[in-house]
């Protein structure tokens, strides 16, 4: 599918949503969540009347929606509600201080900002001076009364697919958030291209996703593809732990599991460290595939998880910017410690410096409010990923760390995503992080290193400089508990700096 397949007329939530009931399906599970199952036909009447209650607020077509709430089948019912109005939705991350909300406020300029009762306090507080909301609707007792009330029935509002449908927040290493923003067709060509040609998604497929629906990674994955074949999505409103999705693992069946490195690891530490407790060790064979983003999968990782637990990773890689998932691995044909090959429908270029320049359909149109960067990222359907990639003569794509992340050491550049990988195969790391640091007025490489047991700086050094070019041994290692994250779960280089 290509764009100019979509008819002009085009809902994000008619299609994923209401065509599961047109066509049959409604009777089917559409999410499994802590109040049991709920099936397209009530999913439908729910995003109908959460339409109808956000109209009844005042939010008009093309008015952004801002949603900080934590995973539910109110979440999936408001965001998909306010596209059926031609709203456009944007989602903040639930665990922030009222001045960050306080900014996503003054961004949006959401009149109306949803919020449940663990964000309610922050958003209150951040509210107190906007200029823009009109209404802070608290998904709680009060809430499930007027959604009641509201009417089930609703007509699309009379969207194309060139209507701005949703905001994807990038989760850039400076600055503040900014949003990529996106039409209607975006979603459904990721679907095609990502879900259906790369996963092979299908009608039976249960989706548990470990990352929080705030993340368009997770939301896509769990809350929009499967309801494209009417398959099922897993939602839990608490924070993802080794030991809750062992559980959901047991409970649930899901057949994909949406996972991040950080995660893989944890779980594997758990499991290693209660490998008598039949609940932490449970029964994974439901798991068809898991998929792997957010930061480069090391092959060491890789080959461990897959011993562990016989599930195959598909590593991949996308951005707000692209939608989704551009290049990843493929069921049958991974490649460890690759990023995998093009997903159908992208084209991508290496550039001279080794940016990876990725051409698509679903790229935005431009960040809301920066034009300066608007004109530097994107270039009609090409985005700047600021990726660096090497690309085998199989096809395979080799992440090779950002461009912003490099290091000139002695006049010669330095990628820490290759440092990195490197320090990892070592048999006592379990995670680290490479950064420059200054020296009497030159530039270092200093590693910080999670450690599996004790082992020695020097050790680490010369294993390092026996598999690298010699200017690119670490002249510092500094050892850890554990190495700082952005709320997306990727490695947090500038509070290392």
């Amino acid at each position: 599918m290509t764009y100019d397949d979509i008819p002009r007329s085009f809902n994000i939530a008619t299609h994923f949503v209401d065509q599961n009931v047109d066509e049959g399906r409604g009777e089917r599970t559409a999410l499994l969540g802590p109040g049991g199952s709920t099936s397209y036909t009530r999913l439908a009447e729910l995003v109908n009347r959460s339409g109808n209650l956000l109209r009844d607020l005042g939010v008009r077509a093309e008015e952004r929606v801002l949603l900080v709430l934590g995973d539910s089948v109110e979440f999936v019912a408001l965001w998909y509600g306010a596209q059926k109005i031609g709203a456009v939705t944007a989602e903040a991350y639930t665990f922030l201080q009222p001045r960050d909300y306080a900014y996503y406020l003054d961004y949006t300029r959401a009149g109306v900002v949803v919020a449940d009762p663990t964000t309610e306090e922050a958003v209150r507080k951040a509210a107190a001076g906007s200029r823009w909301l009109r209404e802070i609707l608290v998904v709680d007792e009060s809430f499930q009364q007027r959604l009641a009330k509201a009417s089930p029935e609703l007509e699309p509002a009379p969207t194309t697919k060139d209507d701005i449908a949703l905001w994807k927040f990038t989760t850039g290493s400076t600055g503040q958030p900014k949003a990529a923003v996106h039409p209607q067709h975006s979603p459904l060509l990721s679907y095609e291209w990502y879900a259906k040609g790369v996963l092979g998604i299908r009608e039976d497929d249960v989706v548990l996703p470990v990352p929080k629906l705030f993340f368009g990674y997770a939301r896509d994955l769990a809350a929009l593809y499967p309801f494209g074949v009417g398959g099922a999505g897993i939602v839990f409103p608490e924070r993802s732990t080794p030991e809750r999705i062992f559980e959901l693992i047991a409970q649930h069946r899901p057949t994909i599991l949406v996972n991040v490195p950080t995660m893989m690891a944890q779980m594997l530490a758990k499991a290693a460290s209660n490998g008598h407790d039949e609940c932490l060790t449970p029964d994974m064979s439901s798991v068809r595939l898991c998929t792997s983003a957010g930061e480069a999968l090391p092959r060491e990782l890789h080959d461990r998880w897959v011993e562990r637990f016989g599930v195959e990773v598909l590593d991949g890689i996308g951005s707000s910017e692209a939608y989704h998932i551009y290049i990843s691995n493929r069921p049958g044909r991974v490649r460890p410690g690759s990023t995998g090959e093009l997903v159908p429908g992208y084209e991508a270029r290496i550039a001279e410096n080794g940016e990876l320049l990725v051409t698509g359909e679903t790229a935005a149109l431009y960040y809301w409010g920066d034009d300066e960067k608007s004109k530097k990222t994107f270039q009609g359907d090409r985005v700047r990923t600021g990726d660096l990639f090497e690309q085998d003569e199989d096809g395979y794509f080799w992440y090779r760390g950002r461009v912003d992340d490099l290091i000139k050491v002695g006049g010669i550049w330095v990628a820490p995503a290759e440092i990195e990988r490197c320090l990892v195969g070592h048999p006592d790391v379990v995670e680290c992080a490479v950064v420059g640091s200054q020296d009497n007025g030159l530039t270092l490489t200093r590693a910080y290193v999670v450690a599996r047991r004790p082992v020695e700086e020097q050790a680490l050094q010369d294993f390092v400089r026996e598999r690298l070019s010699p200017h690119k041994y670490p002249r510092e290692v500094r050892f850890v508990d554990d190495l700082p994250r952005t709320p997306s779960g990727k490695l947090d280089r500038k509070d290392l700096r």
